[in-house]
């Protein structure tokens, strides 16, 4: 990894004073973060349990699920308080109820499956998954669609996301914030881990590890090590791939397979490296800057995390209501100051411009078009493909 790759150094002073992702992860601390992450479907309560054929209600109240730290927060005499959350509520008169139960896609999608199968309410208004998880609950017909008179400011989507392959139109789906997948290593115990081969077979990495459960992040980084497309691949390459990932764990050079609790455990060294979320990392690199990020060789992972509507929820209009207000320009610039992924919302960089212009440079937030062609999209998987790979994935990410 050069110099020249954007991705590998991230802007410095990268925070705005008062919103610091850092400062809450310190007051949090590594048990209080994956507390956060574990509370699987904290928000889904005996409303799951009922059928909710009433078309929805009239409260002013929105039940919102989402992965854990991934909202502008900060803490107020010991409590946690989200800016932007509360700025809704003052101008709507909507009371949230935020919770934080997505660790992976799978694990929730396994909660909710059956109650949405049941045609019953989950007892949330919204949730965010990624994209091949939007595309699953779409044929599923298990998403509501999205009343686009209620959310005018969905017309600010930046032009590389309005238009996807699962939801051409944006019929169901809006992004809540996009990123990329690549390697983080603490440099303070290994040198720099430029790819996936270095990962798998550096012999002073053995045991200390760890790769996503995402199956399309971690595959697709290994479809790129060597020389296939994630988003054109032949089935030998695919068993190739399969073969890295097999004899890495059966080395012992892959500690465990991860959600977002590989941060913390980066964070308190009990891994070297991993495959990571960058935006994640960025975090971590306030409090322990031996901790980098960067993109392999070979390249690395985009992915979008979707707001959704699933069926039968109960305060629908209040969700498309907080979808509005978060392509707010000046709301989107608020949020991606602080969770430092890359933000769908166009005219946000130029928010942020006028308090911080040096976030507003970060490639991470903002990529140029020639910075995300360096990044790859896993390909769209019809049923009987979407079964398979998540077969012969699983029976290795166990």
């Amino acid at each position: 990894m050069t110099d020249q790759n954007p991705f590998s150094n991230p802007v410095s002073g990268v925070r705005n004073t008062g919103l610091s992702r850092r400062g809450f992860l310190r007051g949090v601390g590594a048990t209080g973060a994956a507390a956060a992450g574990a509370s699987l479907l904290a928000a889904c309560g005996s409303d799951g349990d009922t059928d909710t054929d009433t078309g929805g209600s009239d409260e002013k109240i929105l039940n919102f699920a989402n992965w854990p730290l991934y909202i502008d927060t900060k803490r107020v005499d010991g409590v946690k308080a989200y800016p932007t959350l509360e700025a809704f509520e003052e101008q709507t008169g909507i009371q949230v109820n935020y919770s934080e139960p997505v660790n992976d896609n799978e694990e929730y999608f396994a909660k909710v499956r059956p109650v949405l199968a049941a045609n019953k309410d989950v007892g949330v208004d919204s949730f965010v998954l990624t994209d091949w998880m939007a595309s699953k609950l779409i044929n599923l017909t298990w998403l509501e669609e999205l009343d686009k008179s209620n959310i005018p400011n969905w017309e600010n989507i930046t032009s590389a996301l309005k238009e996807p392959t699962f939801d051409p139109n944006r019929d169901y789906s809006l992004p809540w914030q996009s990123g990329v997948t690549g390697i983080a290593y603490d440099s303070s115990v290994t040198g720099e881990v430029a790819s996936i081969t270095d990962l798998f077979t550096n012999p002073d990495l053995n045991g200390a590890i760890t790769v996503l459960k995402e199956m399309r992040d971690t595959m697709g980084l290994i479809l790129l090590d060597q020389g296939a497309d994630p988003a054109d691949f032949t089935p030998d390459e695919w068993g190739s791939a399969l073969e890295a990932l097999s004899a890495a764990k059966d080395s012992g050079q892959i500690r465990q397979f991860t959600g977002n609790n590989y941060a913390q455990l980066l964070a308190q060294r009990t891994i070297a490296a991993c495959v990571a979320w960058s935006g994640d990392v960025i975090q971590l690199q306030f409090d322990n800057p031996d901790i980098k990020f960067l993109i392999p060789e070979a390249g690395g992972m985009l992915w979008s995390d979707n707001m959704l509507i699933p069926i039968n929820a109960q305060h629908k209009a209040n969700a498309e209501a907080w979808m509005n207000h978060y392509y707010d320009p000046k709301v989107a610039a608020e949020l991606a100051a602080w969770v430092n992924y890359i933000c769908p919302v166009d005219g946000a960089q130029e928010e942020l411009a006028k308090t911080d212009p040096d976030l507003a440079e970060n490639p991470l937030i903002f990529p140029t078009p020639a910075e995300l062609d360096q990044l790859a999209i896993f390909k769209a998987l019809n049923d009987e493909e979407e079964t398979q790979y998540a077969d012969d994935f699983q029976s290795i990410a166990v």
